[in-house]
């Protein structure tokens, strides 16, 4: 269910899209507060993305990790180089198909990996501390639902 759209009304007037961009500019303001807080470790917000990732899913592909964070391989074709000269992960042949390559932290990868995920753990906290239990437990289903239905709307678009 759409809201109404008298004519003549504007996109903000509509409360569905007022909260939309209250859920945007939150992730905005997220995003600002994570991106100083790695600054001091060299880390820029992209690269803790995939950093975190590979530490969670070690040994993921690169096609894998492509689609969990929701962009194309040719955007991480320009960061993972990065990483891999700062000798923060390793690309290896699979050991069944030596055309696809795996992700792997080195160790320097895993201890730096494991300090900015403290960092986006606290900012989070902070974050979410302004909510009760119930609230975040809330928003948290609410997001999910959301999720769900974008990506059957994604499905249901191809």
């Amino acid at each position: 269910m759409t809201d109404p759209a008298p004519t003549g009304s504007l996109p903000w007037d509509l409360p569905r899209f007022r909260n939309w961009i209250a859920v945007a500019r939150a992730h905005q303001m997220v995003e600002k507060a994570l991106t100083t807080r790695l600054a001091p470790f060299g880390v820029r917000l992209a690269h803790h993305d995939i950093l975190a990732n590979i530490y969670r899913f070690a040994g993921l592909t690169q096609n894998e990790l492509a689609q969990r964070l929701l962009v194309g391989r040719s955007n991480l074709s320009m960061l993972l180089p990065e990483l891999e000269k700062r000798g923060l992960i390793e690309r290896r042949s699979d050991a069944a198909d030596k055309r696809v390559r795996r992700l792997w932290l080195t160790k320097a990868g895993g201890e730096l990996t494991e300090r900015t995920l403290a960092v986006q753990a606290g900012v989070v906290t902070d974050m979410m501390t302004i909510l009760s239990d119930e609230e975040c437990q809330a928003l948290g289903d609410y997001m999910r639902r959301i999720s769900a239905g974008l990506a059957q709307w994604d499905t249901d678009q191809s």
